[in-house]
């Protein structure tokens, strides 16, 4: 028998590996962490007309959680709502420069969701938008359950 007999020959699976590996790395590096965002421990306000809401643009909005007792969290964590507005404002001005897109009236040009608990107090909702606003934010979208979801 020849060495290059097929009798013993076993395939090669170093590049179908390296490719499977390079498509996990891929696809863990292209997931979207929006739910990771999200504190699901919250229990909303329950409205009958809430909907969902309907953003178009390319860039994130502002997500910003508030438990029972006012206190603002992003990526689950704790953080002091002035600064943490402050950094992300700044940062979309940076990312809107860099594109070469121009602020009308200061006015950023994405939204900033709200997910409070239902238990919050008014004044403390009222500063979280305020904050907002003082850095240009002027779109706000209130989450919300439907009478459905709490079923």
């Amino acid at each position: 028998m020849s060495a290059h007999s097929s009798e013993g020959a076993e395939p090669n699976l170093t590049p179908i590996l390296d490719l499977v590996f390079q498509l996990i790395t891929f696809f863990m590096l292209v997931i979207n962490f929006k739910g990771a965002s999200m504190d699901l421990t919250l229990k909303l306000p329950v409205l009958g007309s809430a909907r969902p809401l309907k953003w178009e643009g390319k860039m994130e909005p502002l997500l910003l959680n508030i438990n029972r007792e006012g206190k603002v969290h992003a990526y689950g964590q704790s953080v002091d709502v002035e600064q943490h507005v402050l950094r992300e404002a700044r940062l979309l001005k940076l990312q809107l420069e860099s594109i070469g897109k121009p602020l009308k009236n200061n006015e950023l040009p994405v939204p900033v969701i709200i997910r409070a608990d239902r238990g919050v107090p008014f004044r403390e909702l009222n500063h979280v938008i305020e904050v907002c606003q003082k850095q240009g934010y002027i779109q706000f979208s209130l989450s919300a359950m439907t009478s459905e979801e709490v079923h």
